[in-house]
């Protein structure tokens, strides 16, 4: 009986995205709908079959920007939240403007990174790390704030020093919290990748669709949205095989990573 639910929940969102499609291709043929306003899906896959070497050009290019970003995200996440748990005093002062930031525009910053670094590689990775810094880091800490504090009291009663609590039993106990946010984060990095090749680049997936706008080629518009949505797809599955390899005291199963 449980393994017909489970089925059946893992079937449920093909299904409806196949309905969807079907509509979609319908009701482009039904009203003949022009391809420079909205082209089918079935056309979108022929464009993908005919420009995938443009399409592999360009994604990689995103892919490389939004891992880069991510990465160092994750790095200065892991810092940030040792020093809010370890120095009370910074984290009065920090967390309220980390909170606060969030509420400057994404693409004001992508535009104040092209104008100081250029049309390289660096403003697209720096946009990338203030995007997915603040899920992680919020979650991180929230993960760590929800540690009982006995069990931190026993184990600083045994000798242990502040970095190790962190390491030992801090840590451990808040990475469930923390693959939340970087689940989150990853989807976040590919489009914070995408808006920046927007506002000033020569490749990437922004900046071709940007060439593909202008063009009225909606049919490569769309297709490079579906290769962003594969790869944001992509992103979340690889996070979700990290977070059962390394945090196998959180597993609910052993299809946990198949689930979402």
């Amino acid at each position: 009986m449980r393994k017909s639910v489970n089925i059946a929940n893992k079937t449920a969102p093909i299904v409806a995205f196949l309905i969807l499609l079907a509509i979609w291709e319908l009701g482009v043929r039904l009203y003949h709908i022009p391809s420079y306003i909205l082209a089918g899906p079935g056309q979108v896959l022929v464009t993908i079959t005919k420009t995938y070497p443009m399409l592999w050009f360009h994604g990689s290019m995103t892919m490389l920007e939004a891992i880069s970003g991510f990465i160092l995200a994750i790095v200065i996440a892991f810092v940030m939240a040792f020093l809010l748990d370890t120095l009370f005093w910074l984290n009065r002062a920090i967390y309220p403007l980390l909170i606060i930031s969030q509420t400057i525009p994404l693409i004001v910053l992508a535009v104040l990174f092209t104008i100081w670094f250029g049309f390289g590689l660096l403003p697209k990775i720096l946009v990338v790390i203030l995007v997915c810094f603040f899920p992680m880091v919020i979650s991180l800490t929230n993960g760590l704030n929800t540690i009982d504090p006995d069990q931190i009291s026993l184990f600083r009663s045994m000798g242990a020093s502040r970095l190790k609590t962190f390491i030992m039993v801090k840590l451990p106990a808040a990475m469930p919290a923390f693959f939340s946010g970087i689940r989150i984060a990853a989807t976040y990095s590919i489009m914070a990748a995408v808006i920046a090749e927007w506002l000033g680049s020569n490749r990437g997936l922004g900046y071709y669709m940007t060439l593909q706008q202008k063009q009225f080629a909606i049919d490569r518009v769309l297709a490079a949205v579906l290769v962003i949505c594969l790869l944001s797809l992509l992103l979340v599955k690889l996070i979700d095989l990290l977070e059962y390899l390394m945090v196998p005291w959180n597993r609910k199963n052993s299809s946990q990573i198949w689930e979402n």
